[in-house]
């Protein structure tokens, strides 16, 4: 169930802030927020994440609905029942699907989050990006991060804390 409303809350977030930047703003529009670190800035997306594959919205459809059914299907298989990797799991699901209804429904994605920093040989930015972007990416992470420490991933899995491991460790009965 915490995947389903993790996902849920996700993809609902997702979309609302895109509607607010949608409704306040012109493409190409932008608000400094941190100056000379963090504007809004509204872009529209017709590739995947840093504008790779621009104008391959279709296919970028596709692949969107593949991810979504592998994660779904075969989650079991890919990642273990912790919590960890059903937040991660739920991350990943509700940022493809907030980035899926923007193709299917706009053709585009909105990205609106431009971060860059100024220095005298001239900008360095970042790509704009958004909420959905931002999820998959922690989900992918913190998936990548339990498969670096695998025994970090079988401890949680068990449902052992470091305090229970360092208890157990303390009492003769670990490693």
């Amino acid at each position: 169930m915490l995947i389903l409303w993790l996902s849920f809350a996700i993809a609902v977030l997702d979309q609302a802030t895109k509607y607010l930047i949608q409704s306040r703003f012109h493409v190409g529009d932008f608000v400094p927020v941190i100056p000379r670190l963090f504007d809004l800035h509204y872009v529209r997306n017709t590739g995947a994440a840093w504008g790779m594959f621009s104008g391959f919205s279709h296919w970028l459809v596709l692949v969107s609905v593949v991810m979504l059914v592998v994660l779904v299907v075969f989650r079991r298989w890919i990642m273990t029942d912790s919590t960890v990797h059903r937040c991660a799991a739920a991350l990943m699901i509700g940022g493809i699907v907030g980035n899926l209804v923007d193709r299917v429904r706009l053709g585009y994605v909105v990205d609106f989050l431009d971060f860059y920093w100024l220095e005298r040989i001239g900008p360095h930015h970042f790509p704009a990006f958004n909420v959905a972007d931002s999820a998959i990416c922690v989900g992918v992470g913190l998936y990548i991060l339990t498969q670096l420490w695998p025994g970090q991933a079988a401890r949680a899995a068990a449902g052992v804390t470091p305090v229970q491991e360092a208890e157990a460790t303390a009492a003769g009965g670990g490693d």
